[in-house]
């Protein structure tokens, strides 16, 4: 990775912010060969916790980025979500399932974002075609058919510095830059109420406290637990409108909150600061050739943890897209794809997080029952979400019989106990039930008979071929030998 010393004039994408969401988007283009200029504000990474968890199938964007393993040994397996009433009944049992999911990875993982951060960038470091610029604040953006002009504030030399680039992706935050300068109104969908978090570092082991989240459903202060990686614990507690952040975040009045827990002989408090949370989507994602994702592109509320996943959801359904622009194997018009296929798999997302918000807020055991999939003793029990992305408009699928285009497609393991991805890449490819001749341009295959652990994916969508993205998600499915030759028609383009 080059330093901001060696800057080229000119950059195939420059991403501004370098949270999970930026960094994810750099590695992803990274390997799809594309120039990445990466531009932040802040001097270096933020080392206070932040988002706390990510879920299977984010996990399996990084194992495409090449991080998963490493990843995977700073992190912890979450057993599930418990819902309990102010008396400690429970209301609704959320169990995230400890054996592998269909992704190959568990369902549901709790992490320190800073350790993340570390490996997003370790990665980086190994990659020629990205450029980073920290303490770089962009003040400007300008864009012409064929490309975005940069201005942005050096704040290492005091001095003012343009660039350009074809594309610009705003991964900025909930503040974003970008979506103001693109003139891009959020959505409201009316979740807005203001928590106190606080990350504590214990001193002793606590077993008491468990390993699952807790939500507490008490009407007057609903709060949240959850058990973080090594001796990290958080607490999220909702405030009233006459307390100010100045006084909930003192430490006297911090351990008051925690007092029915921990106090001071047990822990120390590493952060406490105040949040609103809000429930909002931006109306335009992409302006021209400015595009923006992650926070800059919607804010939820956090019961779900799927804040940070939505984020690198968008990076891994946009990378490719951009990579294929960029090389001219494809029109632009495949970036209006993006916020289509995205938009209805946040919102999704988005509305869950809010009815979960309901139940903790409000004691509603009937919103509890709605949501829930199954009841066991007369008791409520959730299962995780599968969305599939919203109809897209990507060129030349309106010629395939694809029922099930916008589904996540599962990770088999294959031969010598090898998953899938580490088989493609971040890369498209057509799955099979009998071998394929080669395909062009040294397109990949994989096929039921060198694969017999690929069938059973196979027989449940009821198809003889399946063609998918790069993110994973199902371009288009076959079942007759005229389908199938289609399919590999598209993917040699």
């Amino acid at each position: 990775m080059n330093s901001d010393r060696n800057f080229r004039s000119e950059f195939d994408v420059a991403i501004v912010g370098y949270g999970p969401t930026g960094a994810t988007l750099a590695n992803l283009l990274a390997i799809c060969g594309v120039k990445v200029l990466l531009l932040d504000r802040e001097p270096s990474i933020y080392h206070l916790p932040r988002a706390v968890h990510f879920d299977d199938e984010v996990m399996r964007v990084f194992q495409s980025i090449g991080i998963a393993e490493e990843l995977s040994k700073l992190v912890r397996v979450n057993p599930g979500m418990r819902f309990l009433d102010p008396q400690g009944n429970l209301l609704m049992d959320w169990p995230r399932k400890q054996e592998i999911s269909m992704h190959d990875w568990h369902a549901s993982y709790r992490l320190h974002q800073p350790d993340l951060e570390k490996l997003l960038r370790k990665n980086l470091e190994k990659k020629k075609n990205v450029t980073t610029a920290t303490e770089a604040e962009v003040t400007k953006l300008e864009q012409t058919d064929s490309e975005v002009l940069i201005t942005y504030f050096d704040r290492k030399n005091q001095s003012e510095r343009q660039v350009r680039a074809s594309y610009l992706v705003g991964c900025d935050g909930a503040n974003s830059f970008v979506r103001r300068a693109i003139k891009s109104d959020m959505e409201d969908f009316g979740f807005c109420e203001r928590w106190l978090v606080v990350d504590v570092l214990l001193k002793k082991e606590k077993p008491e406290l468990g390993d699952h989240s807790i939500q507490f459903c008490n009407p007057d202060r609903p709060m949240t637990y959850c058990r973080s990686p090594g001796n990290r614990r958080r607490w999220e507690i909702t405030l009233l409108n006459d307390e100010t952040s100045e006084d909930v975040t003192k430490p006297n009045r911090v351990w008051d909150f925690l007092s029915p827990w921990i106090s001071e002989e047990d822990a120390e408090l590493e952060r406490s600061v105040v949040y609103t949370f809000r429930s909002e989507i931006a109306k335009k994602w992409r302006d021209g050739r400015i595009l923006i994702a992650g926070d800059a592109a919607h804010l939820m509320p956090p019961f779900m943890g799927q804040g940070m996943c939505a984020g690198i959801r968008d990076a891994s359904n946009l990378a490719w897209k951009l990579a294929l622009s960029i090389q001219n194997k494809i029109g632009s018009d495949i970036l209006d794809s993006y916020q289509k296929e995205r938009y209805m798999h946040v919102e999704q997302y988005l509305k869950a997080a809010m009815r979960l918000g309901g139940l903790i807020n409000s004691l509603d055991r009937e919103g509890a029952l709605v949501m829930a999939k199954e009841r066991e003793s007369g008791k409520a029990k959730m299962s995780s979400l599968s969305v599939r992305l919203g109809d897209s408009s990507i060129p030349n699928i309106s010629k395939t019989n694809s029922p099930h285009q916008g589904k996540i497609f599962g990770q088999p393991k294959l031969s010598e106990n090898k998953r899938m991805d580490d088989l493609i890449g971040y890369e498209p490819v057509l799955i099979t039930r009998i071998p394929m001749p080669p395909l062009q341009g040294n397109r990949k295959t994989i096929d039921a008979v060198s694969e017999p652990s690929i069938t059973p994916f196979l027989d449940d969508l009821n198809v003889n071929a399946v063609l998918l993205r790069p993110d994973r998600y199902i371009l288009a499915t076959a079942k007759t030998n005229e389908e199938i030759n289609l399919l590999a028609l598209l993917i040699s383009q």
